[in-house]
């Protein structure tokens, strides 16, 4: 609608050939305006019903979005590692199958100081 206001404004009229729809009437603009209002209306309906299904969802114990890539058990792996500082961080990351990033983001999230940006080790493994 608003791509058709600014047409109108510069003296263009919007003609379809498919649905015959012609802005330069009157009943042109009726018609491609209660098609515009239908189509805002179908698009309102389908987002509420997925508000609904998401907090049916929500209401049922699921949840939505990617699953964690660090469970539990690998996050106190991680964390023994860490405090052992034999690894560097991304070799933490290579033995879990993540990357370096996100076991310095899973740490951080995990306990209340945040670990330091780099940490390099002497020993190697």
């Amino acid at each position: 609608i608003d791509q058709l206001s600014d047409l109108q404004d510069r003296g263009i009229e919007f003609r379809s050939l498919q649905e015959n729809i012609d802005t330069s009437s009157p009943g042109g603009r009726l018609v491609f305006h209660i098609f515009a209002s239908l189509a805002e209306f179908e698009h309102d309906l389908i987002r509420e019903r997925t508000n609904a299904g998401l907090a049916a969802a929500r209401a049922r114990g699921r949840t939505g979005g990617r699953p964690p890539l660090l469970t539990k058990e690998k996050l106190s792996t991680a964390r023994k590692l860490y405090e052992q500082q034999d690894m560097t961080v991304a070799q933490i990351g290579e033995v879990l199958g993540v990357s370096r990033t996100t076991i310095y983001r899973a740490l951080r999230r995990d306990s209340e100081s945040s670990p330091p940006v780099r940490r390099r080790s002497t020993k190697t493994v």
